[in-house]
């Protein structure tokens, strides 16, 4: 595809890696961050040390902190925005030409769910209620086994772009491609996005019994292939409640590929996040899951598995879903059960 005008919403650890593998694709690309010392260290230093420690970007990627600038002129925008703020920044540009006159093609990074109207949704749900009528069945959800780190460094790397407009999502399949980069198309938009949102839940218990492992010789291998399984059932299970129109989604790379290697790989913010609830006692210093998502940044780091949680809690509720994994972590995060807890109660 020949050289496009993409702008990129969050220039976090995700957001940068795609702005580097787009910008290695020959596109220009400027991305978006609230952070002048981030914009600074991307424009003059060539890194993002914040987001994306130990990483050499690209010369000509380009960084700002004017959001409307991020839209200007653009083909296409992408939005790496996390769940907790997506809102919010999509409100930012709804009055941008590009935007109202639907200009420009929108694909999302972000995983996780959103309330709206007393209930939880996907997030393709509310930004197509907040978005003009042209962007309705029109948006592109980005999605796969796919660690920043590794993307930035030129990894192989298999992504999948889900939309309900096979076009749209053929757009974004060549826009993405490269030399590292498989890119394959889905219409399965749905099923796509609760893989990516919900694995993290299943990171979270992942990184929970790695730790437990260290500590106790009754967990092995065994016992890890015990959770991926019943983690990918119970993802499985969300997904078709939520509309997912193929059951191939759980098998491909948008279900057991990044459900695999947000469990087992050292970059993985929800793997880390549940070693430190056995290892440092982290959710001593909260009182509630709310209070936790509330304080979320004292932790140093953004583990979206922790807002699903609370989600997918209610999602189980408003379906009537037997989710014991997802809905284990919720109580554990809320302050209900200690981890073991948990396991006493799958075993019986």
């Amino acid at each position: 595809m020949q050289g496009k005008n993409i702008g990129i919403l969050s220039a976090g650890s995700w957001g940068t890696a795609v702005a580097v593998a787009l910008v290695n694709n020959g596109h220009n690309v400027v991305a978006w961050t609230r952070e002048d010392s981030v914009a600074n260290d991307i424009n003059v230093k060539h890194v993002n040390e914040k987001f994306l420690p130990g990483a050499t970007l690209p010369a000509n990627l380009k960084a700002t902190t004017d959001i409307k600038e991020a839209v200007a002129k653009k083909d296409f925008l992408i939005i790496a925005t996390p769940s907790l703020y997506i809102e919010s920044v999509v409100k930012q540009i709804l009055d941008c030409d590009e935007i109202q006159e639907g200009k420009v093609e929108i694909g999302i990074l972000t995983k996780g769910f959103l309330p709206s109207d007393g209930t939880v949704h996907l997030l393709t749900d509310v930004l197509e209620d907040m978005l003009p009528e042209y962007y309705r069945a029109n948006l592109v959800y980005i999605s796969g086994p796919s660690h920043a780190e590794e993307v930035c460094a030129g990894k192989l790397t298999g992504l999948i772009v889900a939309s309900e407009n096979p076009l749209a999502s053929i757009k974004f399949r060549e826009l993405l491609k490269g030399e590292s980069l498989l890119v394959y198309s889905s219409l399965d938009i749905r099923g796509v996005q609760v893989c990516a949102a919900a694995k993290n839940v299943i990171a979270i218990a992942f990184g929970c019994l790695d730790a437990l492992e260290q500590m106790s010789c009754i967990f092995g291998d065994n016992a890890i292939s015990l959770l991926l399984a019943a983690g990918l059932n119970e993802i499985q299970t969300l997904g078709v409640a939520l509309g997912a129109t193929h059951a191939e989604t759980f098998t491909s790379i948008a279900g057991v590929g990044d459900l695999d290697v947000t469990c087992r790989s050292k970059y993985g913010r929800n793997r880390r996040f549940g070693q430190e609830i056995i290892q440092k006692s982290i959710l001593e210093n909260y009182d509630s899951i709310d209070d936790l998502i509330s304080r979320i940044t004292e932790i140093g780091y953004l583990p979206e598995g922790v807002v699903a949680s609370r989600y997918i809690h209610r999602l189980s509720e408003q379906n009537g879903l037997k989710l014991p994994i997802c809905e284990g972590i919720y109580q554990i995060l809320n302050k209900e059960i200690k981890p073991l807890d948990l396991l006493a109660r799958l075993r019986k």
